[in-house]
């Protein structure tokens, strides 16, 4: 397996204390941006493309398996 998808960090503006927070999913730019969220561009990193679901997101279990797959 190659890292050959580019993923990111989900991030969710809390309006509140004007900060992001993570909001539980890392995934590809489209899916992340149809979901209405924020992209973290320093969270950019890189994994299989066998990680990654129909809907664009990716499979946090394989992420906490094989944590040294993923490429920053």
């Amino acid at each position: 397996m190659t890292n050959d998808t580019a993923v990111f960090d989900a991030m969710r503006p809390d309006r509140e204390r004007a900060e992001r927070e993570w909001a539980g999913q890392m995934g590809t730019r489209n899916a992340i941006k149809r979901d209405g969220l924020e992209i973290d561009a320093a969270s950019l990193a890189f994994c299989p493309h066998e990680w990654i679901n129909s809907d664009g997101d990716v499979d946090l279990e394989l992420v906490r398996k094989f944590p040294l797959m993923l490429a920053l």
